[in-house]
């Protein structure tokens, strides 16, 4: 049973999600602070998903994330009434899958748990020797093996969170080929998702961190102004 976790301090609302939620079919753990919401996701049982509210009592859901997200690479959709493009961006920063603005439709938070389970986890293709793809000879080298799901600069490894590994997937599957936002969003979060295209840009950024030796500079993952982003393999 898909195990997830509310961490919200409305006991009214996460009550009310936890009732919906386990009419679903799925096993809901309530928290309602960060701190508590930690130890859950430490638990040997851990979680499949997790609904965070960003604001809580002491400390608040974007640390709760970034501390979160080391230790599970299960989706996290952020659910709060805080809209603006600073707060989503910072919880996408942070580690967040997704984010719902309050007030929201219980189906639309359905349709998010859903869409973020039904994509594939890290490893879950089988090993093919292609698997191994070269993205920068100059630098480690810096390897993407997908089979082994593990970004590598020489021998040592890069952390991908699960959309990372999807979308740098995505990426190398279409080396060379400008892929629009609405394109990456269709192939990395597949249908059911229902935000801002901007969250490509979020994603992108992060995934740069991990591939360029200076990504105010881009080399690799370029940005095609008007149109979406490329990868250059550099050799």
């Amino acid at each position: 049973m898909t195990r997830l976790l509310v961490l919200e301090d409305d006991a009214g609302l996460r009550a009310s999600l936890r009732m919906v939620l386990e009419d679903e079919g799925y096993q809901v753990v309530e928290a309602a602070d960060a701190e508590s919401g930690l130890e859950v996701v430490a638990d040997p049982e851990g979680v499949d998903v997790m609904l965070v509210d960003l604001m809580l009592h002491g400390m608040d859901g974007f640390s709760f994330i970034q501390r979160a997200r080391p230790q599970t690479e299960a989706p996290i959709v952020v659910v709060s009434a805080r809209d603006g493009v600073e707060d989503i961006v910072a919880a996408l920063e942070a580690g967040a899958d997704d984010y719902v603005t309050k007030p929201f439709l219980v189906d639309e938070v359905k349709a998010r748990i859903k869409a973020l389970l039904r994509r594939p986890s890290m490893g879950a293709s089988q090993p093919r020797e292609a698997d191994a793809f070269v993205l920068d000879a100059r630098n480690g080298p810096l390897v993407f093996d997908r089979g082994a799901a593990a970004l590598k600069r020489g021998e040592d490894e890069v952390h991908l969170t699960n959309t990372e590994f999807r979308l740098l997937s995505v990426l190398v599957d279409h080396a060379g080929l400008v892929l629009s936002r609405s394109s990456l969003l269709e192939h990395v979060w597949e249908q059911g998702f229902f935000g801002d295209e901007r969250i490509v840009d979020v994603h992108v950024r992060r995934l740069r961190k991990k591939l360029e030796t200076d990504p105010g500079s881009p080399v690799l993952l370029v940005t095609v102004r008007g149109l979406g982003y490329r990868l250059d393999v550099v050799r």
